[in-house]
Formats: structure tokens, sequence, C-alpha cells
């Protein structure tokens, strides 16, 4: 088979094992390319028991600097016996299936269409290293050092990168480096190396960075002042506050008493945690937590007392697939109504959206600004793929004489001064009413509140024209609000289109290099990413602009679509849905297959695997 020369343009998949290593090896071979100046973007997937089951770490690799996931497999490093099935099924004709040839091969395994590269990692091992413990872990560097020969990888990258992966455990870089060499020498003794489909070092990427989300929401809350962090743990968000704690211990230590100026408390479960988070407020921190739908499902009563009491509050919402416990460590967009009206009753929460990294620290950052302005709980809605993946981004940029808002604060002064002080009184007109830290005055200003209804002092009625007269208010500041949402990101062509797409999150990458491949189709859509809620005007005079909207989303029930019919009365049949909700992150050629049909697309997924559980029964 002769295969088309390739550079820079590849996806590779590493099938492996959970729990024996192999993800500080796959993380090797991600951060080389990075290092090489190639954009490159890496997906962990991973299953939610400790160890044992089939985990696989996904490599995309472009030259033209798409990091969204991309359909086809085109070399697969298949070390785990369990999946190798439908790893063989998953390499795209033509591609490259490499695999441990300790041990022979099964027919089954077999396509006529694909190129078989085998290298006996573990009898290289054995041979090599005598520590029985060696021969698994060392496995992994082998295949690195495989994939290093077969794609022209410049090997003193990788070798700098072992040396500072184990810098603090100098004894075990000796052993990391000959497995590498073993890996790197055999493949170029028994193949041509480089492969037709290779990589060559460029420099794309300047001064960008690669980082978690979860990493960067955690340093973005730091750099907005908060001090207070409570939680409990759950995938995908644990993460999150490790990141605060780290940063915190690193930059919120007082240096003269090595005093902490941080409290992060590990609560007893979600209900708790969104509580510490309203005490702190009320008491003048800046405080936030962070979870995932079934805890932003336990966390809608105080979500509700945050929205009518109306107390600060920031929660990261890392979503995974649901409901119930779900597909844990799959990825989804499906807490967005959850979100944006938790709780009983009339309630609408102010969503962010990042795409990226930087856009998790700059918004997480943003979010205890607004949370504070407009004195209720702020949700920054990212989901696993963008907080546990390392994403290429731009650089966190740190600006010292960054002021932060407290939103309408009355002091001791003004207190004492006799100026009049009702908590739910709106002076301005705009809906926002001035609050008080407790304890600012020993007699005047706010001391307690509670969830139920009251009169513009904070005096306890059930007079319903009272209730209502607070409600309309609320709405009122929603309204406030939206002129301070940040705008959406919105691409026009140079020709008058009346053909859009929608998109948000982590379907941004995918949407982006989906336009691109219409375009080269001769079909040109406009594009709106949307990066908040409520939605600013733009999004509506957008939208009515148009004659058809493609609305991407990963959810099964069109979620986004449902919020934007809900909240701007557009015709329902100018938005179609593009859905796709298996765990996976989205891909440009699915986009590009749902829009060609021209209609909402409601995913039909393969009946074959029934068929397959159903005869193994």
């Amino acid at each position: 088979m002769s295969e088309q020369i390739k550079i820079n343009d590849l996806v590779v998949r590493f099938a492996n094992v959970n729990g024996t290593g192999s993800a500080s090896a796959n993380n090797i071979f991600a951060k080389a390319v990075f290092r090489m100046g190639i954009p490159v973007t890496p997906k962990n997937i991973f299953p939610s028991n400790i160890q044992g089951l089939p985990t696989w770490y996904e490599v995309r690799v472009s030259e033209k600097g798409y990091l969204g996931r991309r359909e086809g497999v085109d070399i697969m490093v298949a070390v785990n016996a369990q999946s190798m099935k439908s790893d063989v099924r998953n390499v795209r004709s033509g591609g490259y299936f490499v695999y441990d040839s300790t041990k022979v091969l099964p027919d089954e395994y077999i396509r006529e269409d694909l190129h078989y590269i085998g290298i006996p990692m573990i009898q290289l091992c054995v041979e090599s290293f005598t520590d029985p413990r060696q021969h698994l872990l060392m496995k992994n560097v082998v295949y690195v050092g495989a994939m290093a020969a077969l794609l022209n990888m410049d090997v003193e990258v990788i070798e700098n990168i072992i040396k500072e992966q184990f810098a603090k455990k100098e004894k075990l870089i000796p052993g990391n480096i000959q497995a590498l060499h073993l890996g790197i020498n055999y493949a170029k003794a028994n193949y041509d190396c480089p492969l037709p489909i290779h990589m060559e070092s460029r420099n794309l990427c300047g001064n960008k960075i690669l980082i978690e989300g979860n990493n960067a929401c955690g340093l973005g809350a730091v750099y907005a002042g908060a001090t207070v962090g409570s939680w409990y743990p759950i995938t995908p968000s644990t993460s999150v506050m490790n990141a605060f704690e780290k940063w915190c211990y690193k930059l919120r230590i007082e240096k003269e008493s090595s005093k902490k100026k941080f409290a992060i408390v590990q609560a007893e479960d979600e209900l708790a945690a969104m509580g510490m988070v309203l005490g702190a407020s009320w008491n003048g921190a800046r405080a936030f937590t962070a979870t995932s739908g079934p805890g932003v499902s336990l966390m809608s009563e105080f979500l509700g007392l945050s929205y009518f009491a109306e107390i600060p509050a920031v929660l990261i919402d890392v979503q995974r697939t649901g409901p119930s416990t779900g597909m844990p460590t799959r990825t989804q967009q499906s807490d967005i109504l959850a979100a944006a009206y938790a709780s009983h009753g009339d309630t609408k929460h102010i969503l962010l959206f990042p795409s990226t990294p930087t856009e998790c620290f700059e918004l997480t950052a943003l979010s205890f600004d607004f949370a504070e302005r407009f004195q209720t709980a702020v949700i920054v809605m990212i989901d696993l793929d963008l907080g546990m993946n390392d994403h290429l981004c731009d650089p966190l940029v740190y600006d010292p004489k960054k002021a932060y808002d407290r939103g309408k604060v009355m002091s001791t002064e003004e207190l004492e001064a006799g100026k009049t002080f009702g908590r739910y009184w709106d002076v301005d007109g705009d809906g926002i009413t001035y609050r008080t830290i407790p304890g600012t005055h020993p007699t005047k200003g706010s001391f307690f509140t509670r969830g139920s209804s009251r009169d513009e002092f904070a005096r306890y009625t059930e007079d319903g024209d009272i209730y209502a007269r607070n409600m309309n208010r609320l709405i009122k500041k929603w309204q406030t609000a939206a002129l301070s949402m940040p705008k959406p990101e919105i691409v026009r062509q140079k020709e008058e289109i009346k053909e859009a797409v929608l998109y948000f999150g982590t379907s941004s990458y995918s949407a982006m290099e989906a336009m691109d491949l219409l375009d080269a189709q001769g079909r040109k859509l406009n594009a709106i990413r949307i990066l908040s809620f409520p939605f600013p005007e733009e999004v509506k005079s957008f939208i009515d602009q148009h004659d058809c909207i493609y609305v991407i989303e990963q959810n099964r029930d069109a979620q986004m679509r449902s919020v934007l019919l809900q909240e701007l009365h557009v015709p329902t049949e100018k938005l179609k849905s593009v859905l796709q909700y298996n765990g996976m992150p989205i891909t440009a050629d699915y986009i590009v297959r749902c829009i060609q049909a021209e209609k909402s697309f409601i995913p039909q997924y393969e009946e074959i695997e029934i068929a397959h559980l159903v005869g193994s029964n």
C-alpha cells in the first residue's frame, strides 16, 4: 500500500490499561509535539474506575491549528488486549497499527488495508531491566521511543521532558532514557523511518501555553481575590479546587508570618459546600465552589437562596455526561437548563461559557465581579473536555492594577451620616440594591438574611403585592446585568449570508473547522459564539438577521436552543439543532454532515454494539 506524504497533520491514539503508568508516557509524547512548535491537542479518554479498564489518549497534530477532535485515527498504538478488536476497527484505511509483538498478533486483528508495525515492547524491557516492576512501566516509554523514530520527532526534546518530569527523582531518569532509545533503535532497525505521515519542527505555537481548563479556573479564582473555597469531591471538577489550593499555597502565604490568607473546606456534601459559600460571601469574603451536574442538582436550593436573598456566589460547573451518575468521565454540555433556572420558583442565573483555558482564567475572574456587582450566583459553565485536558491557548495575563468590583456596598461613614439603608430598596432604578458587610456599623446595616418574602427594608411579609414588586425588581436587575455581559464573538462573510452556525464552549473548536470545510465545498456561513447568559442584545440581533441558524451543542435535548427560544422569542423553525451526546467531543466532520442534511439533526447511534452485547450475553 502506498501512502501519500502528510506532514504535521495526523491523529495518534494510544490504547492502554488504566492504572499502568501510561498517562505519564502519553503526556510526554503530546508535550514533545508542542515543544516542536506544532499545534497539538490531546484528549484523555479514561474510565471512572480506578484501574483495570481500557483507557485511550488521543493526540491531534494540526499544522493548520485545528484543535477540535477529528474523526479517523491515523496511527493506533494498541497495547491493551481488552480493547484491541475495537482499536483495529477505529484506524482509518491506509493507517498504521502499532502493537506489542512480544506475542503474535491474532489473525482476527488483521486488516488488509492497514500497515502493521510490531515492536516487542515487553521483550525489550525484560532483556534490559532486571526489576519486574519496570517491565510494565518502561514498556510505555519504549513505544514513545518507537513513535519518535517513526514520526521523525525531536529526540532531544523528549529527553529534556523526561529529565524535567523526573527532576525530583533523578535516579529514574537513566532508565527512562534507556527505554526511550530501546524503542527508537528497534524502530529504525526494522522499519523505514520516518513514515510517510510524520512531523517536522515548526514555530507555530509562538508564546502559547498548554494548560488544563480546571487549572486555569483555579488560578483565575486566586486572581479574582477569592479567599474561601468549599467543595465536595466529584469528577471532573475536583482538580479545580486542587489547583486553587496549589496556587494559594504559592501566592497566598503571608511572607512575614507564614500565615495562610485563604480557607479551603471539604464539605460533607454539595449542598453544604454551597451553603458555606453563601455564608462566607454574606460576611464579605469572595467565595466559590466547583462541581458537576449531580452537584448542581443538590445545590439548587441554595442557588435559589442566592438569587432571592441576593447573596454573591460563584460556582464552576465542569459538565459531564448525565443524568444521574451517567458517565462521570465523559464530556457533555448538558447542565444548561439545570444551571440557568436552578431552584424552584422563578429564578435566573448568570452563566459564562469559556471556550479555552485562557477564557477559563479570565471569565472565572470576571465571575466574582459579576457576583458582587449583581448580588447573585454566577455559574461558569465548562465541561470535562475543557477542564481535564490540556489545551493550546494564549498565556494567562495578570494585571497588577486590577481593581475588584465589589458593587453597591454602603460604607460605615454613609451609615453613620444617616443615609437611609433599605436592603432591598432600588434607589437607582437599575434593580440593584445596596448591601452592607455585617459588622460595618455596630447598629446599622444588615446582620442577618433569610429566604422568605420581605419588603424593601427586609421586614418579613406575606403581602402578595410586595412579593410581586420584589420579583419584578429582580427581573429589572437581570435586564441591567444583560448590558454588562461579555459580547458574543461574531464572524461574518463578505457576502450577504442568511445562514449561520451558533456555538459555545468546547464545541467552538470543531465548529470553526467545520466552517472551513464547508467553505472549501462552496458553502459559506456566518457564525456566532455565545459567551454569556443573559444574552446580550447582539445575540437577538444576529438571529433576526438570518433565516436559518444551526445551533451546535453536546446534549440530547437541545438545551441551548430551548433557552434561546424561551428568552428571545424567535421563530422555532429558524433554529435547527446539531446535537451530539455520546460523551465524546464533537467533531468537525460530524458537524459538516449535519449541516449538509439541512435539518435538525439528531444522531442515530450504531446498533451493532447492542447486537454484539446481546450475542455475548
